[in-house]
């Protein structure tokens, strides 16, 4: 600080204290605040500093103030005491410590969001690190403005809940949608809603950045909420997200029994299991009990408790029985030649099930066939 002290002649302090010319306070102001970002200080200069910061924050001109939040705003210098003063100020001095500021902990930042101004909700949304306990006051309360900011910060860390919360509150606004969309990671059920929601454009996003397959996100019509969610637990392969996937279908009342056997055809047995433990309330290893019980009652048992359709009953019996012989042949039920095995055999079984669930798994079919043919052209 002796060197830093010799550099900083008596006239930048007294310029930066007595005079009263607001713009010569500035500049000094200025001079002394990139002085001592960029020198290394022992304990005695940082508090000497820090005095001189608190004049600062103090200053009656706003030409001071802003000088000294716009040179720190980016610093771990600035006392936190002091941070939070100029966060009370106008917002041309507020908003460049609110934007960047180091110094602020979880509760200052939602204190700040609280408050209710939407041009400092959308500078805290734009940190370049939003905490997840922030993130989720911004995702429930933020306005439009803040909570698009949000969904476009990939240094922002939103939980599951709080993007299913975003959606929630704004499911009809297109541009936070595509900010969802275009985030660099997505939870499987987030995307799920998504391509429900989205234009044709962020759709095309969602087919080629998160492995959705491009005829799940083409043509919507009333079943075709059900075939997304079957597909994109094909292409996701992701099981550990499964028991959170159901409840959250179960909690907007997609789990139904359509759904289910469309899913049970195509030999997602996983799928199955875990939607009857969640509508009966019943632990998984328990509804696998049930499901794969080589008796007559433990299948009827669980499925009545589902309150699946009774007259459905023996499609969902033939889908697990055939499921289970196919799984006793050998062979990784997790492949697409299992499921397409799968399928096959189903159908040739002649399922009692309706018109719409039947043209689909057939539409299925049909393109697992082409598929093959067309790997066997081009290996020829």
């Amino acid at each position: 600080m002796t060197a830093y002290r010799a550099r900083l002649t008596e006239s930048d302090i007294r310029r930066l204290i007595r005079s009263d010319a607001e713009d010569e306070r500035a500049a000094a102001a200025h001079k002394l605040c990139r002085s001592i970002d960029r020198m290394p200080l022992d304990e005695a200069d940082r508090a000497a500093a820090q005095k001189i910061l608190n004049v600062m924050a103090n200053d009656a001109a706003e030409l001071v103030r802003r000088a000294l939040a716009v040179t720190l705003k980016s610093s771990d210098l600035m006392p936190r005491e002091v941070a939070r003063r100029l966060v009370a100020d106008v917002d041309s001095v507020a908003l460049p410590i609110i934007s960047c500021s180091p110094v602020f902990t979880d509760d200052d930042l939602i204190e700040i969001i609280r408050a209710g101004s939407a041009v400092r909700q959308t500078a805290v949304a734009g940190r370049g690190c939003v905490p997840r306990d922030v993130a989720t006051v911004l995702a429930a309360e933020g306005c439009q403005s803040a909570v698009r900011a949000l969904a476009a910060n990939d240094n922002a860390d939103i939980s599951e809940a709080a993007l299913g919360v975003v959606i929630d509150r704004f499911s009809q606004t297109s541009e936070i949608v595509s900010a969802i969309a275009y985030r660099q990671v997505l939870p499987l059920s987030v995307t799920e809603r998504l391509v429900a929601l989205a234009s044709d454009a962020v759709r095309e996003h969602l087919v080629t950045r998160h492995a959705v397959a491009p005829e799940t996100a083409i043509q919507f019509s009333q079943f075709t909420r059900e075939r997304v969610t079957v597909d994109l637990v094909d292409q996701a392969r992701v099981s550990n997200d499964l028991p959170a996937f159901v409840a959250g279908l179960n909690a907007r009342r997609a789990l139904n029994a359509s759904l289910l056997l469309r899913a049970l055809a195509r030999g997602q047995m996983a799928l199955f299991e875990h939607a009857l433990a969640e509508l009966t309330g019943t632990p998984h290893h328990r509804a696998w009990l049930m499901v794969h019980d080589a008796g007559p009652l433990g299948l009827k048992s669980i499925y009545d408790r589902a309150g699946l359709p009774p007259r459905l009953f023996q499609a969902f019996r033939a889908g697990v029985d055939t499921w289970r012989a196919l799984q006793a042949e050998g062979g990784d039920t997790a492949s697409d030649v299992f499921r397409q095995r799968m399928l096959e055999r189903f159908l040739s079984q002649r399922p009692s099930t309706s018109r719409d669930d039947l043209a689909y798994l057939m539409e299925r079919l049909d393109q697992s066939t082409e598929m093959a043919v067309e790997a066997a052209v081009s290996a020829a």
